[in-house]
């Protein structure tokens, strides 16, 4: 089975997205997350656009010992002596040339006949022989080159010694079909030792398709991206490409020789360097790759995964598939997650869990686990008197101050009060709450919302707690967020109060 060489230029096209400025230590970040995705070749700069563009793929070069490492010239010879000063300590250094082949970047970027850019490319390879062996050359804007010149080029510099041919689709004007047929013509036509490589830009959005197709009509190596950026609307996507060959192999018949399970961590690595966020619908590595909403949908992953999806998460380093709970979930995929957080519901509390889901859900677009328990414990909880209720709080808190509460608390017929210090004035009034009521909770989670609008909005405070291993949740609403910060606290531990309760009655009875 052939096996597709990737070509990452993250560092180098992928820099020059708008925005986009890695320094020489990100870049060799990179490369080392790069090398363990297993990629062949690194292009790691443009030596001659500035000096820490040099220093990096020196930095690379001398840090890197398993991919090759490459670096960009034009054909000029100061460019070249550049680019091979900074491959120097590189283990298996490539040097990618690129000269512009067609009649618009002929004509009105280098003001330069055909027989000019033949003799230029056939110099600059030769030179460049004379000091490196391994030398790729683009003729850039190929796909708006003549076929039967942009063939003349290919072979003029196959016989000064360029081992892999690139065919660049520089401003993304190729479609799949018209793309694939002529890299099928070069490959009719050119040495069969000679590596014909494709680098597509996303102008139009077939990027990636055009790649594929250019694997199917004989590219060997495709050049590509990490999320997919790079100039304008960017590059070919390496996820989306290797993914495509690994779930339709027997379609493409092309081995893949990277560690796909490094693909999100090096997605998320790139994202957080380069500043530029990856869209949640992106294929394979956007946050809602592998997360299903839809009832129908999560009933059928619910029963089996291949339903709805077609490659398993973990093939691409996420742990797992998310079901998203909002208003189009059905009860399967609400029974599942309770069932994951430790609650265990028969039917009918289930119908009366989920009438209430539906209405919140129609409130908010996405119910997360809080928002469960909080549903579950309302429904499933016996409806007895409260064991505390709040009377009475007191908080001092400014910038000179430091933070202090004072509580009242009623249970039954008798008051309690107390004081407590704290980090804050939450902390302080969960403090002299835990005082009170003689235990030490464990704060899980803590969230503000607002229910309302305007400046008298209602805010509603939702706390999970683990009061001796036993996991509760409450709920408060008000306009006073300190108070809605209590009632929620105080309701939680009165929940843990009534399990308690329950856990006695059942052990009596046994």
């Amino acid at each position: 089975m052939d096996r597709i060489i990737f070509f990452d230029t993250t560092l180098r096209d992928g820099e020059q997205s708008p925005g986009a400025s890695l320094t020489s230590g990100s870049k060799l970040t990179i490369a080392k997350q790069l090398a363990r995705l297993n990629v062949d070749v690194i292009e790691a700069g443009f030596p001659i656009a500035s000096q820490d563009d040099a220093n990096a793929v020196r930095l690379v070069s001398k840090e890197i010992k398993g991919p090759v490492i490459s670096a960009l010239a034009r054909c000029m010879v100061l460019d070249i002596e550049t680019a091979l000063r900074s491959l120097e300590s590189a283990k298996k250094p490539r040097l990618h040339l690129f000269l512009a082949t067609s009649e618009i970047h002929r004509k009105y970027k280098l003001s330069k006949a055909k027989d000019e850019i033949i003799r230029i490319a056939r110099d600059m390879v030769r030179f460049a022989k004379k000091f490196i062996d391994d030398i790729e050359f683009s003729p850039e804007d190929a796909t708006r080159t003549e076929s039967d010149f942009l063939l003349e080029v290919c072979k003029a510099v196959v016989d000064e010694g360029a081992k892999t041919l690139n065919i660049p689709d520089t401003v993304g004007y190729a479609v799949p079909e018209e793309y694939g047929t002529l890299i099928r013509f070069l490959r009719d036509n050119l040495p069969e030792n000679i590596i014909i490589s494709v680098h597509c830009h996303n102008d139009l959005g077939l990027a990636v398709a055009n790649s594929l197709s250019a694997i199917k009509n004989g590219a060997r190596q495709v050049e590509c991206t990490i999320n997919g950026i790079g100039e304008r609307a960017g590059n070919a996507s390496l996820e989306e490409i290797a993914m495509n060959l690994v779930v339709r192999k027997k379609y493409y018949n092309i081995d893949v020789g990277l560690d796909t399970s490094q693909i999100y961590r090096t997605s998320k690595l790139v994202s957080s360097l380069t500043g530029i966020p990856v869209q949640p619908n992106k294929a394979i590595v956007g946050d809602n790759a592998f997360r299903h909403e839809a009832g129908i949908h999560q009933d059928g992953v619910i029963k089996y995964r291949r339903t709805y999806e077609i490659m398993h998460p973990r093939m691409v380093g996420i742990p797992e598939s998310t079901l998203v709970l909002g208003k189009h979930s059905g009860r399967h995929a609400l029974k599942l997650r309770l069932e994951t957080l430790g609650v265990s519901v028969d039917e009918n509390a289930l119908s009366k869990i989920f009438e209430q889901f539906k209405k919140l859900a129609d409130k908010k677009k996405e119910i997360n686990d809080l928002d469960l328990l909080v549903l579950a414990e309302q429904e499933t909880m016996p409806v007895v008197e409260p064991v505390y209720k709040l009377e009475y709080f007191h908080i001092v808190s400014g910038t000179s101050t430091l933070p202090s509460a004072t509580v009242r608390i009623r249970k039954g017929d008798r008051i309690f009060e107390d004081a407590s210090l704290g980090d804050g004035p939450v902390d302080a009034l969960y403090r002299a709450i835990d005082r009170i009521v003689k235990l030490s909770p464990k704060l899980a989670e803590y969230r503000i919302s607002a229910v309302t609008g305007g400046k008298d909005a209602q805010g509603e405070v939702m706390v999970s707690l683990v009061v001796d291993g036993v996991n509760v949740a409450g709920k408060g609403v008000s306009t006073d967020i300190i108070e809605a910060s209590a009632i929620s606290y105080i309701n939680a531990i009165n929940q843990y109060f009534v399990k308690k309760s329950i856990r006695k009655k059942r052990y009596r009875g046994t």
